[in-house]
């Protein structure tokens, strides 16, 4: 072979080696793109399914919130709705004109205060019924109607003139509704006379027999739906009513604030008028006893029959957890967004059409408006159908809180006096107790002087509200009756616990929750109104009396009462009323 060709073969073989791995790197190369994009691909499926179960675990979390609030929703509202009742029955209605069409936006605050007062005892009651599992009534009976020493002065100087007083804020009350329900009726159907519509009024009872017993153990639904039904329409009514009258906002939301015109006679007479138009003594007795009833498990049986405060145990932790705060939230909810709320309406309302009205005849006098009056102008300056619809909101209102106030009596006879007898003779009599005096009124005085009377009849309930609270804030911080006992053992409390939710599918305690049970006895210890023993007491009861802000609290707030009371005794003494 000669050199050319040597070489040759030596340059080829030089090439072949120089391209091969250029070759063999390409193959490579691509094989680690497809590997990459293979990667990518499975890393970007990976994290969209990631995103998707995210978004599933989202939505689902969504959704089961939604099913628990709707559950609480549906389990523990209804005793805000029917205790909120009684705080815009038609007695308010009568004081709340008055004071728009004398002084105002002024008095907002005062309508403001009240509510704030009313919710703070509506509270205390809520808790009563709640940890003890007896109502306000039953309590008193508890406290005086055994004493071991003076049993006959506690009786007749206690007990019983406490149910005397109790009965007469009823019949006040129900004065009131019959006579607002009538005064309605009169002005849808004008060619009615007071005492016929205050006949058709008073048969609302057999409504109430025909719904169940809404004190038993356990809620009537479909008492709370009629009573929210109510209330509903009387909101909307007012709503639209306020919508189509000329409001000076500005001033309006004004008047929310502290003020010196509350101060003069006239207005701090009204001002008395509308606390004890706002804060009604019967709430007090029939919120406690609807505070008593298990929404959540089957009624179990309380001692009843005791004779004394240290005879007789109070609810389990267990009933007190899945409902107290629940009932707290259900009444301070109901009561600040529908009592305080529509009493605010007729107030402002009033001052829109009286005291800053086009009309000669009422703009910026002192004129008290009546409800009479108040038809009269809505029609003539709004039109036919806003006067209507305050007729129909009036009328609502007024069946409604008749209805309260009967089942209240029926409460209040039962705690006071265990009044053993058929519920229908109970509310029947009741009833007639309100229907005498009212029936009375209507014939004698007819439709002049039935506003002044309205007026009155709420000035006699905040005389009569001290009495009344008195007792409540008296037992509420006594740690002795609002002591819940702590089971000793878990494992005894959570076969309780568990067999109670596997008794009733709406329970909201779950086993899982029952294992914290010590755990949150001793967070509630930390709040500021429940308390615990030290040493061993410790670990077998908690305590849910109030604290010292609380009572504090409520006696500032009977202080303010009593003197409010002592200051109108005095003017009407002096005989100066309104002036």
């Amino acid at each position: 072979m000669d050199s050319s060709s040597v070489h040759s073969a030596t340059r080829a073989d030089d090439s072949y080696k120089s391209h091969a791995p250029e070759e063999h790197g390409c193959e490579i190369s691509g094989i680690t793109l497809q590997e990459e994009e293979r990667e990518r691909s499975e890393s970007e499926s990976e994290s969209e399914r990631g995103a998707g179960r995210r978004k599933g675990l989202w939505r689902e979390r969504c959704a089961g919130t939604a099913r628990t609030i709707f559950h609480h929703v549906k389990t523990h509202t209804g005793v805000g709705l029917v205790c909120a009742v009684a705080y815009f029955d038609p007695g308010n209605w009568g004081v709340d004109l008055q004071a728009g069409s004398e002084y105002g936006y002024r008095l907002l605050f005062v309508v403001l205060l009240a509510g704030l007062i009313a919710v703070f005892f509506q509270v205390l009651a809520s808790r009563l019924g709640c940890v003890t599992g007896l109502d306000l009534a039953s309590h008193c009976r508890l406290l005086l109607h055994d004493r071991p020493k003076h049993t006959f002065l506690y009786r007749w100087l206690g007990l019983y003139p406490l149910y005397i007083l109790s009965e007469t804020a009823i019949i006040a009350t129900d004065l009131a509704e019959l006579l607002g329900s009538a005064i309605a009726l009169c002005l849808l159907f004008p060619k009615l006379e007071l005492w016929h519509g205050v006949l058709i009024t008073a048969f609302d009872v057999v409504l109430i027999l025909a719904l169940g017993d809404p004190l038993g153990g356990r809620p009537v639904k479909s008492f709370e739906l009629v009573i929210a039904g109510l209330v509903l329409a009387v909101l909307v009514c007012m709503c639209i009513i306020i919508a189509r009258v000329d409001v000076h906002w500005g001033d309006a939301f004004e008047g929310y604030l502290p003020s010196k015109y509350i101060f003069p006679n006239g207005a701090l007479y009204t001002s008395v008028g509308i606390l004890g138009a706002t804060v009604m003594p019967h709430s007090l007795f029939l919120g406690s006893a609807l505070a008593t009833q298990d929404r959540i498990t089957p009624p179990s049986e309380y001692a009843t029959n005791a004779k004394s405060h240290s005879e007789r145990n109070n609810n389990s932790l267990a009933f007190v957890k899945g409902h107290l705060y629940h009932g707290i939230v259900d009444v301070a909810l109901s009561l600040l967004g529908f009592a305080v709320v529509i009493n605010s309406a007729i107030l402002i309302l009033s001052s829109a059409v009286f005291f800053y009205g086009d009309d000669p005849r009422t703009m910026g006098s002192d004129k008290q408006a009546g409800l009479f009056d108040a038809y009269d102008l809505i029609k003539e300056t709004v039109g036919q159908g806003a006067a209507t619809l305050f007729a129909i909101a009036l009328l609502a209102a007024g069946q409604s809180s008749s209805i309260i106030a009967t089942v209240a009596g029926q409460a209040v006879s039962e705690g006071f006096l265990q009044w053993r007898t058929s519920a229908v003779v109970r509310r029947l009599l009741t009833r007639l107790l309100a229907i005498i005096p009212s029936m009375a009124v209507a014939i004698a005085v007819g439709r002049k002087g039935i506003d002044i009377l309205l007026v009155t009849s709420q000035v006699v309930l905040c005389v009569v509200l001290p009495f009344i609270s008195f007792p409540l804030i008296y037992l509420t911080s006594k740690k002795e009756v609002m002591a819940v006992k702590v089971p000793s053992s878990r494992p005894s409390l959570v076969p309780s616990a568990t067999s109670s939710a596997s008794s009733s599918s709406s329970t909201t305690l779950h086993p899982k929750e029952t294992d914290d049970v010590e755990a949150e006895a001793v967070e509630l210890a930390a709040s500021g109104d429940v308390a615990t023993d030290n040493a061993q007491e410790e670990e077998k009861m908690i305590y849910f009396n109030n604290g010292i802000v609380t009572k504090c609290i409520g006696g500032a707030i009977w202080i303010l009462v009593m003197t409010a009371n002592v200051y109108l005794l005095a003017t009407l003494a002096m005989g100066k009323g309104n002036g």
